[in-house]
């Protein structure tokens, strides 16, 4: 039997990536502890200016983690107790997360249904007195519409965060994502565009008043050593991610480029095989530049979750991104949201996948991710004939 034809295929190859730079990612890290220097310090300060460059923005402030990035700037912007914040209900938990950690009620806002990005007529309906922000999520690494997102923003004064966890590196109308609103927060969880040995994150800013209070949060509130003007927290990042994002982020152009020839020929062999009407590939919008952080397809939903089974079963890696919107999160029932109050985002919840992507990903792997998707169709046919579907 042909070996790629029964190999698996994981989700996100993360040990393939560090394993190429092994010998680069190494030598940074001994670097770092030579220096002594393991949290914040000039290997933190050096790639904080590398991805301001990068991102196109006057400031870069490091931290712990994508989800305290977001903490860290709607504290410094001076969202709290009282203030509502709009978010996408169709999102990683930590961008509302992020809202009731500084005290502000997060308000859920429908999706776009092509492009799963936040709806902006919605964001104009959900909008109250208390409204003091919007988080638009760039999801699986294409930017939202931010020309209304900023319209709706300048004719309510409203703040704009922006979630760009999925998508460093993508752009809107040419302009780099983390770029487009206030502040910005950046994740370097290890699935990223750009991704650490562990948790790491940044926020973006072109205000300097707001990079300095950000810098101060993040050690306790303190400016100058053992003098605090407020309370903070501890939210430092660690010199050794620094210096292992420091050797990746020169590798991600290329790797942007290669997930985007993956994605093509996802779209082709998708057509190819005749899977249009089970597989419905992702939607680019005209103006935005995708990164494919994630490669999700629409399936019809009563073949989403046998499908992830099946091709679990084959060893292909897939994930669903995501399985319950946020309104209808235990934690945040006291809202008082219903099933039905987002009918988009609940639509996408139930039919949504992930199939394999990653820099590196080979056709091979890719035609044997279709080959399986074909061989559930078949195997379910005449149900999912195009002709039934239509």
């Amino acid at each position: 039997m042909n070996r790629a034809a029964t190999e698996g295929v994981p989700l996100c190859d993360i040990a393939g990536q560090n394993a190429a730079l092994a010998e680069e990612i190494e030598a940074a890290l001994r670097r770092v502890i030579r220096s002594g220097q393991v949290i914040l310090g000039p290997e933190v300060s050096a790639l904080e200016a590398e991805v301001a460059a990068f991102c196109g923005v006057r400031h870069a402030v490091a931290c712990s983690s994508g989800t305290d990035a977001l903490v860290l700037a709607l504290h410094a912007l001076g969202i709290g107790p009282g203030d509502e914040v709009i978010v996408p209900t169709f999102t990683f938990f930590a961008t509302a997360g992020a809202v009731c950690r500084v005290g502000a009620t997060p308000v859920f806002a429908d999706i776009d249904p092509s492009t799963f990005q936040i709806d902006p007529a919605d964001v104009v309906r959900r909008l109250t007195p208390r409204s003091r922000a919007i988080i638009p999520v760039h999801l699986f690494g294409q930017s939202c519409d931010m020309a209304a997102i900023r319209a709706i923003a300048e004719e309510h004064t409203l703040y704009i965060v922006e979630d760009a966890a999925q998508a460093f590196g993508a752009r809107y109308d040419h302009q780099p994502c983390g770029s487009l609103g206030h502040a910005a927060a950046l994740s370097f969880y290890p699935t990223k565009n750009l991704g650490a040995l562990g948790d790491a994150g940044m926020v973006l800013t072109d205000q300097d008043g707001l990079a300095r209070r950000m810098r101060a949060l993040r050690v306790h509130g303190s400016e100058v050593r053992y003098y605090h003007r407020e309370i903070g927290y501890n939210m430092r990042l660690d010199a050794l991610q620094a210096a292992v994002l420091r050797v990746k982020l020169r590798q991600v152009p290329q790797w942007l480029e290669q997930r985007r020839q993956a994605a093509q020929r996802y779209d082709a062999g998708i057509a190819a095989a005749g899977l249009r009407h089970f597989l419905t590939p992702p939607v680019v919008h005209p103006r935005c530049d995708h990164t494919f952080n994630q490669y999700v397809v629409r399936v019809p939903p009563a073949h989403r979750d046998p499908l992830v089974q099946f091709l679990r079963n084959q060893q292909i890696g897939v994930e669903i991104y995501y399985p319950l919107c946020l309104h209808q999160q235990e934690c945040f029932r006291p809202l008082g949201y219903r099933r039905g109050d987002f009918p988009q985002a609940e639509a996408a919840a139930a039919c949504v996948l992930a199939l394999p992507m990653f820099p590196g990903i080979t056709p091979a792997q890719q035609q044997r991710v279709l080959d399986a998707c074909a061989a559930y169709v078949a195997a379910h046919a005449p149900a999912l004939r195009p002709a039934a579907a239509a």
